[in-house]
């Protein structure tokens, strides 16, 4: 887990996958407080699951791997 872990802030490293899943968005790395703000008040994420789910980010990520 150690590869999911570190992409997170030093607080959530720690974490269990349904934490970090729940994790609020700027708990990511590079991610700002600001950043989140912005991807909740375009597309109401919250979270890193509403993130990884959005069907614009998996529509834009089928057509990079597609692309490839």
């Amino acid at each position: 887990m150690a590869g999911i872990a570190d992409k997170f802030d030093k607080a959530y490293e720690d974490k269990s996958l349904a934490e970090l899943a729940d994790a609020p968005v700027a708990a990511l790395q590079g991610v700002s407080d600001g950043d989140a703000e912005k991807l909740q008040a375009a597309f109401n994420i919250k979270t890193v699951r509403d993130l990884g789910t959005n069907k614009f980010f998996l529509w834009a990520q089928a057509v990079a791997k597609l692309a490839e």
